[in-house]
C-alpha cells in the first residue's frame, strides 16, 4: 500500500498490524505513540513522590493507583508503537533514559508542593482527556484501542485532581493563596500542552491526512479553554493577567498565543531546558536502579525456554 492509498482509505481504526503500510505512515504513527508513551511514564515519575507526601492515607492510595495506571498506559502505548515495526519497546525506553526521547512540556518542570498536584491531576489530565478522546478515532487501530482503556482511567484521574482542587480552595486562606500561586505558574504551561500553534506545527498535516489525528492543536486548546476556564472560576481561581484570554461572549474563549513563551516551549521540546535535564537524569537513574530485575527476568525467560519434557499420552 502506498501513501496515496492510505490517505484514500484513512478512517477510524482502519489500519492494523496485518496491513502492509508504507514506512512514512509507520514512522509518523511511531513518533506519535512513542511521544505519548514517554509522556505517560514521565508524568508518573513526576507524581510518584506524592505517594509519600500526600496528607492522608486516602490521598496516598489514590496517588499510588494513579501512578500505577500511568505506567500501565505507557506500556500499552509502547506495545502499540512496537507493532508498527520501526522501534522496539526497549529502544524507546533507552532513548527516553538517554535524553533522545521526547515528552510533554508539562513534565519537564519540577513539582515540589502538594498544592501543585491538581495542576497536573486536574488541568493537565483534563487537557489530556480532551486530546485522547479524539484519538479513539485514530486510523491506527492498536492506538485507538488503547485509548478505550486509557480514557476510562484518565477520567478517574481528573476526578481525583478535581477533588484535591476543591479541598484546597475550600481550605485556609493560606492554602487558597498557595493554590492560586501554583495556578498562575502552571497555567501558561498547561495551555502549551497541546503543542505549537497550527502555523508552527510541523507534523499535523500528514498525521491528519492519514487519519492518525483528527483535530488541530489550536482546536484542542480552544475546546479545553471553553471547558476549564468556567471550572477554574467555579473553584475560586482567578485568571492570570497573562496570557490574555479573549472572552468571545458566547461561552467560548481564545488565548492570545503571542503572550505565551514559545522560545521556552521549543527549548523544552528539545530536552534542553534545565528542568528537562533534571527530569531525564532522574528517570535514567530510576531505570538503572532496577536493571537487575530486568536482567533476572531475562535469565528466567531464557531458562524456561529450554527443551520441555514431552507430555505423557
Amino acid at each position: 500500500m502506498n501513501v496515496d492509498e492510505v490517505k484514500d482509505r484513512a478512517g477510524p481504526r482502519e489500519f492494523s498490524p496485518k496491513d502492509d503500510l508504507p514506512e512514512e505512515y509507520r514512522k509518523a504513527a511511531t513518533r506519535m505513540l512513542e511521544f505519548h508513551a514517554n509522556s505517560e511514564i514521565m508524568g508518573a515519575f513526576l507524581e510518584r513522590p506524592f505517594i509519600r507526601k500526600a496528607p492522608s492515607i486516602e490521598r496516598k492510595m489514590a496517588f499510588s493507583a494513579k501512578v500505577q495506571d500511568e505506567i500501565g498506559h505507557g506500556q500499552m502505548l509502547y506495545r502499540a508503537a512496537e507493532s508498527l515495526g520501526i522501534k522496539t519497546r526497549d529502544e524507546m525506553l533507552d532513548d527516553l533514559a538517554n535524553g533522545d526521547g521526547k515528552f510533554l512540556n508539562c513534565f519537564h518542570y519540577p513539582m515540589e508542593s502538594y498544592v501543585e498536584t491538581p495542576m497536573i491531576a486536574f488541568f493537565v489530565d483534563g487537557a489530556a482527556m480532551r486530546r485522547q478522546a479524539t484519538l479513539k478515532k485514530s486510523s491506527w487501530e492498536p492506538y485507538a484501542h488503547a485509548m478505550d482503556k486509557i480514557c476510562f482511567e484518565e477520567g478517574m484521574h481528573v476526578k481525583h485532581g478535581e477533588s484535591i482542587l476543591r479541598e484546597l480552595m475550600n481550605g485556609s486562606r493560606r492554602e487558597q493563596r498557595m493554590t492560586q500561586d501554583a495556578f498562575e505558574e502552571w497555567w501558561p504551561r498547561i495551555l502549551q500542552f497541546f503543542g505549537p500553534t497550527d502555523d508552527q506545527s510541523t507534523h499535523h498535516d500528514f498525521a491528519a491526512e492519514v487519519g492518525l489525528k483528527t483535530c488541530t492543536n489550536d482546536e484542542l486548546r480552544n475546546a479545553f479553554l471553553n471547558t476549564y476556564i468556567p471550572k477554574a472560576k467555579k473553584y475560586g481561581l482567578e485568571m492570570p493577567d497573562e496570557p490574555r484570554i479573549r472572552d468571545n461572549g458566547d461561552g467560548t474563549y481564545e488565548v492570545v498565543e503571542d503572550d505565551l513563551d514559545w522560545d521556552e516551549f521549543f527549548t523544552v521540546s528539545q530536552n534542553e531546558y534545565d528542568g528537562s535535564i533534571e527530569q531525564i537524569t532522574g528517570r535514567r537513574q530510576a531505570q538503572e536502579a532496577v536493571q537487575w530485575v530486568r536482567d533476572m527476568m531475562d535469565d528466567q525467560t531464557t531458562t524456561n525456554s529450554g527443551p520441555q519434557s514431552q507430555a505423557a499420552d
